[in-house]
């Protein structure tokens, strides 16, 4: 079993590398990428199929803690948060986290992978006809700003993702720059990981056959391999966007995610 998780941390060193390098050039979440790679690694590890995409879920949101927050602390200092505009939202997607981790816990397990494929085929439409945000309206009050958080927050817990795919047209719809918004994006994304992985975890603690090096539902040896590497490569990624095609590279992206949710939904 020692060997399975050695070799499992050392697939995840490499696929934290390519997460690292697609989020600097795409500026996409690595959940849309470390999922599907679990769904495919972790049973080769031995880990019981049963298990295998709420640890998947658990342990990308676990890694986007660290990447997003680290993107959040920088986008601080860059005076890139509107905390007196997200300050409705926050409180949202905590509870939309935890409330999407307890709905995947609730889900058959036949159909979780489902949901996962419904949620990155509509994500994928979205990047591949690039569509552009207009604001419309100004952002609501409290209460309307904590709904859209808790949908948001659900959406992004199901799908094991930073929820910056959905925050950043959002705040764009209500007229919050480009800059402000994707920088208060991550901060949001934060906090939803945090819910959400906090929720896997708990119930994660009840589950039957867990690997070893565990909490909860979060594989340390997966969760270690991918933000060791991913951390690092982001700054290669950033270099590459300025020398690649990035809004053809990030259409051809979409199309590879399509592909992706297109077979998670069909099992």
């Amino acid at each position: 079993m020692f060997e399975l998780s050695l070799w499992l941390f050392g697939m995840c060193f490499l696929l934290g590398s390519v997460v690292g390098v697609m989020a600097g050039l795409l500026g996409i979440g690595g959940g849309l990428l470390v999922v599907p790679a679990l769904m495919w690694l972790l049973p080769r590890a031995g880990i019981d199929p049963n298990i295998v995409m709420h640890i998947a879920l658990a342990t990308s949101l676990a890694s986007i803690i660290l990447t997003s927050g680290s993107s959040a602390l920088n986008h601080v200092r860059l005076g890139n948060v509107q905390f007196d505009l997200i300050k409705g939202l926050i409180p949202g997607v905590v509870v939309g986290g935890l409330v999407g981790s307890y709905i995947a816990e609730l889900t058959p397990v036949d159909y979780l992978p489902k949901v996962f494929g419904v949620i990155v085929l509509l994500l994928a439409v979205q990047m591949l006809l690039s569509m552009k945000i207009s604001a419309t309206r100004e952002m609501p009050g409290i209460a309307g700003s904590a709904m859209s958080g808790g949908v948001i927050g659900v959406v992004s817990s199901l799908a094991g993702i930073g929820g910056g795919s959905l925050t950043v047209p959002y705040l764009s719809m209500h007229g919050i720059e480009m800059r402000k918004a994707i920088g208060s994006s991550s901060l949001c994304g934060t906090f939803i990981a945090i819910a959400g992985m906090t929720g896997f975890i708990f119930h994660g603690l009840s589950a039957e056959n867990l690997p070893q090096l565990s909490i909860g539902y979060v594989y340390l040896p997966a969760l270690i391999g991918i933000v060791a590497t991913s951390m690092l490569t982001t700054r290669f990624g950033a270099r590459l966007a300025t020398q690649l095609p990035t809004p053809t590279l990030k259409k051809v992206f979409a199309v590879f995610l399509i592909f992706i949710g297109s077979k998670m939904f069909i099992g």
